[in-house]
């Protein structure tokens, strides 16, 4: 600590305001545009030359992004445009810990003032205890964007695989089978119910804590299930390992938010969680074609065309399920997707996991590498 130095904000960077575009003037390119809430579209012009430190100036305030290329960042936010011989990289970190979200500056708008930022007093290490430190906590964030690449890979081969083999009928000596009627011999068309249980019946006590999932637990684009809390009582969806979450209401549902239950210690375990969920639970196919199903456009299409109620809380009303046909396949076929996806289910949860405890240790180091309280 001996070699930092005190002094203001402003004296270690200048932050700037970002600028307008218009939606009407985005074009597709390779430059991220970047909101007080991160990288929201893509332009073929960039405004500022990178590596660029962005945080929100309107709007999400508090959250830092970093980008390594040129970007332009919009009105919404500030940027850093001169980081006066400071590692960009550690001004990412370092501006992390300041909590800027609690600046607000501008009354009932959230917003911050670039100029009251500038005369936070802050406390900065030299540059090549900046670039150390920098070195380790960017190992953690490398191996988070690692984890997350792998759970979208192993999350597309097995939707694309469900495609391939139960909606184009490309199944494995596919080539083989007579199709009858547009359907391989051996296949059935049977309505939902017949395959699946739709909000099962699952008892779950009233007494004691037990886990408790909200809509934000679902993820958008993934069968992650995020944010597992506990609550007492048993009001709201119950469920188990293999069953699948499907959001009901406006407008998770046209989000994407679906999730795969896996969290759970053992096959007897049950949860419970929003009301909104509907639960959906194989009963002659498996559990992981049932994930791929709620995740394909034709199932989701069909929810949202029953949708009723208010303007912003219309409900997919459960009866659009009861004459939904799906084509149950043998199940030898059935065991063999599951033989192949089943793997990457399990793999995507551990993945998950180790992302949550690289996380909690990275965010443990931040401030204390930040503040000096840990030595490098």
């Amino acid at each position: 600590m001996a070699e930092w130095r005190e002094c203001k904000l402003g004296e270690v960077i200048n932050l700037k305001r970002g600028y307008d575009l218009p939606h009407r003037d985005r074009r597709p390119g390779p430059f991220p545009i970047v909101s007080s809430s991160g990288i929201t579209e893509y332009h073929d012009t960039a405004k500022v030359h990178g590596p660029g430190v962005i945080t929100g100036r309107y709007g999400t305030l508090g959250k830092v992004f970093y980008v390594e290329g040129d970007f332009w960042p919009l009105n919404t936010s500030l940027y850093v445009q001169d980081f006066k011989g400071n590692d960009p990289r550690f001004i990412s970190f370092f501006l992390q810990t300041l909590n800027l979200g609690t600046k607000n500056a501008a009354g009932a708008v959230p917003g911050v003032n670039r100029n009251h930022l500038h005369m936070i007093d802050v406390c900065i290490p030299p540059l090549k205890e900046q670039r150390r430190i920098a070195e380790i906590l960017s190992a953690y964030d490398e191996l988070i964007e690692n984890s997350q690449r792998r759970i979208q890979i192993l999350e597309t081969m097995a939707r694309t695989l469900y495609r391939e083999w139960f909606v184009q009928f490309n199944f494995p000596g596919h080539e083989k089978v007579k199709i009858t009627n547009g359907l391989p011999d051996g296949w059935e068309v049977k309505r939902m119910p017949e395959c699946v249980d739709i909000n099962p019946r699952t008892a779950v006590p009233r007494n004691g804590e037990k886990p408790f999932l909200p809509m934000g637990s679902l993820s958008k684009d993934s069968m992650i299930i995020s944010n597992i809390g506990s609550r007492a009582g048993n009001s709201g969806a119950k469920f188990q390992n293999g069953d699948t979450l499907f959001a009901r209401i406006t407008p998770c549902l046209e989000n994407g938010k679906t999730g795969f239950v896996q969290f759970l210690p053992d096959a007897e375990a049950v949860a419970f969680g929003s009301t909104e969920f509907i639960v959906l639970r194989s009963q002659t196919l498996t559990p992981e074609f049932v994930y791929c199903l709620a995740r394909s456009d034709e199932f989701r299409a069909n929810a949202i065309k029953s949708m009723t109620g208010a303007s912003g809380r219309q409900r997919v009303q459960q009866e659009c399920f009861n004459d939904y046909k799906i084509y149950q396949p043998p199940g030898a076929l059935l065991d063999h997707f599951a033989a192949i996806v089943a793997p990457s289910f399990v793999m995507i949860h551990k993945l998950h996991l180790q992302i949550q405890n690289l996380r909690q240790t990275r965010d443990l180091l931040l401030p204390r590498l930040l503040s000096g309280k840990v030595e490098v």
